[in-house]
Protein backbone atom coordinates (compact mmCIF):
# COMPACT_ATOMS: atom_id res chain seq x y z
CA UNK A 1 0.00 0.00 0.00
CA UNK A 2 1.23 3.39 -0.36
CA UNK A 3 3.48 4.90 1.80
CA UNK A 4 3.73 8.45 3.02
CA UNK A 5 6.77 10.35 4.49
CA UNK A 6 4.72 12.83 6.55
CA UNK A 7 2.01 10.78 7.78
CA UNK A 8 -1.32 12.04 9.51
CA UNK A 9 -4.49 10.97 11.00
CA UNK A 10 -6.14 12.77 8.43
CA UNK A 11 -7.01 11.87 4.54
CA UNK A 12 -4.60 13.58 2.53
CA UNK A 13 -4.65 14.03 -1.28
CA UNK A 14 -3.43 10.64 -1.92
CA UNK A 15 -6.94 8.65 -1.84
CA UNK A 16 -4.84 4.96 -1.49
CA UNK A 17 -2.85 6.32 1.38
CA UNK A 18 -4.60 5.13 4.61
CA UNK A 19 -4.57 7.26 7.55
CA UNK A 20 -2.46 7.17 10.75
CA UNK A 21 -4.17 5.31 13.65
CA UNK A 22 -3.47 6.87 17.32
CA UNK A 23 -1.72 3.26 17.69
CA UNK A 24 0.32 3.55 15.07
CA UNK A 25 1.19 6.94 15.96
CA UNK A 26 1.99 5.57 19.87
CA UNK A 27 4.24 2.71 18.09
CA UNK A 28 6.36 5.39 16.00
CA UNK A 29 7.08 7.19 19.08
CA UNK A 30 8.12 4.01 21.00
CA UNK A 31 10.40 3.65 18.25
CA UNK A 32 13.79 5.61 18.48
CA UNK A 33 15.02 4.01 14.87
CA UNK A 34 11.15 4.98 13.45
CA UNK A 35 11.92 8.75 14.92
CA UNK A 36 15.57 9.41 13.88
CA UNK A 37 14.13 8.24 10.70
CA UNK A 38 11.47 10.98 10.70
CA UNK A 39 14.03 13.33 11.92
CA UNK A 40 15.82 12.59 8.65
CA UNK A 41 12.84 12.65 6.62
CA UNK A 42 12.15 16.51 7.88
CA UNK A 43 16.15 17.85 7.57
CA UNK A 44 15.54 16.13 4.01
CA UNK A 45 12.28 18.22 3.28
CA UNK A 46 14.03 20.90 4.99
CA UNK A 47 16.76 21.33 2.56
CA UNK A 48 14.78 20.79 -0.57
CA UNK A 49 13.12 23.98 0.35
CA UNK A 50 16.36 25.59 1.56
CA UNK A 51 16.43 25.13 5.20
CA UNK A 52 18.51 23.66 7.24
CA UNK A 53 18.02 21.94 11.35
CA UNK A 54 20.64 23.75 13.25
CA UNK A 55 19.49 22.49 16.54
CA UNK A 56 18.01 18.65 17.11
CA UNK A 57 17.07 19.59 20.59
CA UNK A 58 15.30 22.91 20.09
CA UNK A 59 14.14 22.37 16.30
CA UNK A 60 16.03 26.13 16.05
CA UNK A 61 16.56 26.79 11.99
CA UNK A 62 18.37 28.94 9.63
CA UNK A 63 18.64 29.37 5.94
CA UNK A 64 20.61 27.31 3.99
CA UNK A 65 23.43 28.36 1.53
CA UNK A 66 21.35 28.00 -1.24
CA UNK A 67 17.54 29.42 -0.16
CA UNK A 68 17.77 31.90 -3.01
CA UNK A 69 17.16 29.13 -5.67
CA UNK A 70 15.11 26.87 -3.11
CA UNK A 71 12.70 30.17 -2.40
CA UNK A 72 12.00 30.66 -6.14
CA UNK A 73 11.06 26.73 -6.17
CA UNK A 74 8.73 27.97 -3.12
CA UNK A 75 7.49 31.30 -4.49
CA UNK A 76 6.98 29.81 -8.19
CA UNK A 77 5.05 26.60 -7.16
CA UNK A 78 2.02 27.04 -4.61
CA UNK A 79 1.17 22.78 -4.21
CA UNK A 80 4.69 23.21 -1.87
CA UNK A 81 2.46 25.05 0.54
CA UNK A 82 0.57 21.55 0.83
CA UNK A 83 3.21 19.56 1.65
CA UNK A 84 4.19 22.35 4.24
CA UNK A 85 1.31 22.65 6.25
CA UNK A 86 0.75 18.30 6.20
CA UNK A 87 4.53 18.08 7.42
CA UNK A 88 3.85 21.12 10.42
CA UNK A 89 0.75 18.55 11.30
CA UNK A 90 2.85 15.82 11.25
CA UNK A 91 5.45 17.26 13.83
CA UNK A 92 2.44 17.73 16.07
CA UNK A 93 1.04 14.03 15.85
CA UNK A 94 4.86 12.86 16.39
CA UNK A 95 5.47 14.98 18.98
CA UNK A 96 7.42 18.04 17.92
CA UNK A 97 5.15 20.86 18.78
CA UNK A 98 8.33 22.61 19.69
CA UNK A 99 9.63 22.31 15.95
CA UNK A 100 6.54 23.46 14.50
CA UNK A 101 7.39 26.82 16.10
CA UNK A 102 10.21 27.22 14.69
CA UNK A 103 9.20 26.58 11.16
CA UNK A 104 5.79 28.66 11.53
CA UNK A 105 8.23 31.08 12.86
CA UNK A 106 10.45 30.84 9.75
CA UNK A 107 8.43 31.47 7.57
CA UNK A 108 6.41 34.25 8.85
CA UNK A 109 10.07 36.01 9.46
CA UNK A 110 10.29 35.61 5.65
CA UNK A 111 7.56 36.37 4.31
CA UNK A 112 6.32 39.37 6.73
CA UNK A 113 9.89 40.42 7.95
CA UNK A 114 11.98 39.90 4.91
CA UNK A 115 9.55 39.52 2.33
CA UNK A 116 11.74 36.58 0.24
CA UNK A 117 8.40 34.27 0.13
CA UNK A 118 5.57 36.44 -0.85
CA UNK A 119 3.96 33.86 -2.47
CA UNK A 120 3.94 31.67 0.79
CA UNK A 121 2.41 34.75 3.13
CA UNK A 122 -1.60 33.57 2.60
CA UNK A 123 -0.90 29.90 3.65
CA UNK A 124 1.83 31.24 6.32
CA UNK A 125 -0.89 33.22 8.11
CA UNK A 126 -3.74 31.02 6.91
CA UNK A 127 -2.28 27.39 7.50
CA UNK A 128 0.82 26.72 9.15
CA UNK A 129 0.02 29.10 11.84
CA UNK A 130 -2.93 27.05 13.04
CA UNK A 131 -1.59 23.71 13.17
CA UNK A 132 0.56 24.72 15.94
CA UNK A 133 -1.02 22.52 19.02
CA UNK A 134 0.10 25.04 21.87
CA UNK A 135 -2.76 27.47 22.24
CA UNK A 136 0.05 29.45 24.01
CA UNK A 137 2.71 29.52 21.54
CA UNK A 138 -0.04 29.89 18.40
CA UNK A 139 -1.07 33.39 20.16
CA UNK A 140 2.77 34.12 20.64
CA UNK A 141 3.30 33.70 17.01
CA UNK A 142 -0.35 35.66 16.06
CA UNK A 143 1.30 38.29 17.84
CA UNK A 144 4.36 37.86 16.02
CA UNK A 145 2.43 38.29 12.70
CA UNK A 146 0.67 41.03 13.40
CA UNK A 147 3.95 43.19 15.11
CA UNK A 148 5.08 42.64 11.47
CA UNK A 149 2.34 42.54 8.99
CA UNK A 150 1.53 45.25 6.91
CA UNK A 151 -0.79 47.44 6.80
CA UNK A 152 -1.74 46.13 10.05
CA UNK A 153 -5.10 47.48 9.78
CA UNK A 154 -5.58 44.48 7.49
CA UNK A 155 -4.70 42.17 9.88
CA UNK A 156 -7.19 39.09 10.21
CA UNK A 157 -6.13 36.39 11.96
CA UNK A 158 -6.66 37.90 15.57
CA UNK A 159 -8.45 40.46 17.56
CA UNK A 160 -6.70 43.72 17.66
CA UNK A 161 -7.95 44.71 20.98
CA UNK A 162 -6.39 41.78 22.24
CA UNK A 163 -2.98 41.93 20.16
CA UNK A 164 -2.55 45.15 21.50
CA UNK A 165 -2.24 44.27 24.88
CA UNK A 166 -1.22 40.86 24.41
CA UNK A 167 1.96 40.14 26.59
Amino acid sequence: FPFRLFPLREHGMNWRAKPLTCQEIQAFKKSKEVMQRFIRAYQLMLRFYGIVLINEETGELKRAENWAERFQNLNRYSHNNLRITRILKCLGEMGYEHYQVHLVKFFLTETLVQETLPNVKRSALDYFLFTIRSKRKRRELVHYAWQHFKPRGSFVWGPHDKLLKYR
